[in-house]
């Protein structure tokens, strides 16, 4: 560890340690300094709190009152360059990802002597459909195995290395494959599949750990004051902080997400091989950035059997009729031992907080459903569409078009009004707004599907081999309000989901549970291969009502069971802080942050 991240604590917090999380085993908790993150206090000779100068914030660490709490405007803080390095990473790896799917509807839907379309499959509509649902579904399953090979054995850092090797294993397939004369002699489709499962490992070994990478890049945890130069008191809260935090990253996600631009051109103008070989290239200086940026990055080492112990805390919890403090060492003491505890109290406290973020995600499978609609069928549905000489799969480009555009207003406009206006606009009502927003994308596309169907010249049957003339008479741009809504809605659901997912985790299974919310998005795959015998003319239009009402119905849901954790937001949140102060080497082993 870099000398500058060690600190030491109050005698308060190690009394209340020394209290509340001693060993079962016998022996007293071992209090390491070293073990202390960046922005727990250090005091000087004349006992001023100051803050560590290896923290990324402000030097006078002063904590709010009460009163202050109430009246004060919070904000987030500046980020550190480590988290822009990781940011750079997830741009350079989405950009991969999206620049390989952006043409694989036409890839896999079209054959390679289609005169109207790219392709080289040839597997039609439904099919190629089927396949695209379950990339997404094996690409959001490997996250839990990238997860405990990340919190259990080798570090988020290293995994990271690892799986980028593998996905680049998998690019190369893809792009070899995918050569004129691959096509002709009938690997493509053999190759797209070994490509897809080589990727999907790739992929999701990176997802579950660069997710919690970027944000564990900021230490502090406490909100604290700080004086503007304008003479303004205001909060610096590590919560607002982290909501900033992804919505850069997810802003560097959708930058990368606008690959299919070039991708779908290459694809139309000179071949598929072309546009794999460029998402090749771009993942190449992503891990480039990577390697060479590996003694900046903060990372936190693996801690060995924390899975099996959250395991292990929830078996008791199910054993004892649901009551989870009956894993917490002081109620064995109180009540009489009966299991082994070998972990404090607060461990317990964490991994009920893991488990509310774990139940919040259970909704989400149907926002995926609705978000998947953008990589497929709306590809296809573009196809169906009078087309003025662009490649039908670019349209999907507005999609992070419109995220760029309005993650700034929003972060740097909108939530600071609601703020300054007293009005809480915390994750779960955000969520909400994201279903709801979906809904609205969803039926907008069925309204585009009616003007299809109601126009010349294939009216109900614009996909049958009969019908040559490109397409019925609607502009592909009447599809764009689809788009924008989608964007709107990943802003409030899809960055919210990101950022529940890190601060409601414990310190030491971060990866973990952002697979548990990965992972949703492989449910919502699943929904998408189940309706996929659905998807055909002329019952489109009637499939898009039809997630419209699903997404609406589940968004009113979600509010009804989940509302009630807006109340005790912060509460949650400040275990973090706790959790990463009193921790004992003995119970849950080395946590040392350290520079890789």
């Amino acid at each position: 560890m870099a000398e500058n991240e060690a600190a030491t604590t109050s005698r308060d917090d190690i009394q209340h340690w020394k209290a509340s999380g001693q060993d079962t085993t016998g022996d007293k908790p071992v209090w390491n300094d070293s073990v202390l993150p960046a922005y727990a206090e250090e005091k000087d000779n004349s006992d001023t709190p100051l803050r560590n100068s290896g923290s990324s914030v402000s030097s006078v660490d002063e904590e709010p009152t009460d009163e202050e709490v109430r009246t004060l405007l919070r904000v987030a803080d500046k980020l550190p360059w480590s988290a822009w390095l990781v940011a750079v990473i997830e741009l350079c790896e989405r950009f991969a990802y999206y620049g390989l799917t952006g043409p694989f509807q036409n890839y896999m839907q079209n054959p390679a002597d289609d005169p109207k379309l790219p392709g080289a499959i040839g597997l039609r509509q439904s099919k190629a459909t089927g396949l695209s649902n379950f990339f997404q579904f094996w690409c959001y399953l490997t996250p839990i195995m990238g997860a405990v090979v990340a919190d259990q054995y080798l570090g988020k850092y290293k995994t990271i290395m690892c799986f980028s090797v593998v996905y680049i294993i998998g690019l190369l397939v893809l792009f070899l494959t995918s050569l004129p004369v691959a096509i002709e002699h009938g690997a493509s489709l053999g190759g797209l599949i070994a490509a897809m499962i080589i990727i999907g490992l790739g992929t999701g070994g990176i997802k579950s750990n660069v997710s919690p990478l970027i944000a564990e890049q900021y230490r502090a945890k406490k909100p604290f004051i700080r004086t503007l130069k304008n003479g303004q008191r205001v909060i610096v809260d590590p919560a607002v902080t982290i909501q900033r935090i992804y919505m850069i990253f997810y802003i560097c996600i959708n930058l990368g997400a606008l690959s299919p631009i070039a991708t779908t051109e290459l694809e139309l103008n000179v071949g598929f091989w072309s546009a794999f070989l460029l998402p090749m290239l771009v993942f190449f200086v992503g891990f480039t950035v990577l390697v060479l940026g590996r003694k900046r990055y903060v990372v936190r080492p693996p801690s060995g059997s924390v899975i099996p112990r959250a395991f292990k805390v929830m078996w008791i919890g199910i054993m004892s009729r649901g009551k989870l403090d009956a894993a917490k060492p002081s109620y064995q003491e109180e009540y009489g031992r009966r299991y082994q505890t070998p972990w404090p109290d607060l461990f317990v406290d964490e991994i009920r907080r893991a488990l509310i973020a774990c139940k919040v995600f259970i909704f989400f499978p149907v926002y995926w459903v609705v978000y998947n609609q953008m990589l497929n069928n709306f590809i296809s549905q573009a196809a169906t569409m009078e087309l003025h000489g662009i490649p039908n799969d670019i349209m999907q480009n507005i999609d992070p078009l419109t995220i760029i555009i309005f993650i700034p207003i929003i972060d740097r406009f909108v939530y600071p009004f609601l703020r300054k206006m007293g009005i809480p606009f915390k994750p779960i009502t955000r969520i909400t707004l994201g279903f709801l927003v979906g809904s609205l994308a969803m039926a907008y596309a069925a309204i585009v599907q009616h003007l299809i169907y109601t126009s010349p010249p294939c009216y109900r049957f614009p996909s049958a081999d009969s019908c040559e003339t490109g397409g019925n008479q609607v502009h592909v741009a009447v599809q764009t309000p689809a788009y924008l809504f989608i964007g709107l809605s990943e802003i409030f659901a899809s960055v919210t989901g990101l950022e529940y997912a890190f601060t409601k985790a414990p310190p030491s299974m971060k990866s973990f549970v952002m697979s548990m919310f990965l992972v949703t998005n492989a449910f919502g795959a699943i929904l998408g291969i189940a309706i996929a015998p659905t998807i055909v003319d002329p019952k489109l239009t009637w499939f898009y009502t039809g997630l419209a009402i699903a997404s609406f119905v589940t968004g009113c849901l979600f509010w009804v069971f989940f509302h009630k954790y807006n109340a005790t937001e912060e509460k949650m949140n400040a275990l973090e802080a706790q959790g990463e102060q009193l921790r004992p080497m003995s119970t849950l082993g080395h946590h040392r942050e350290e520079k890789v």
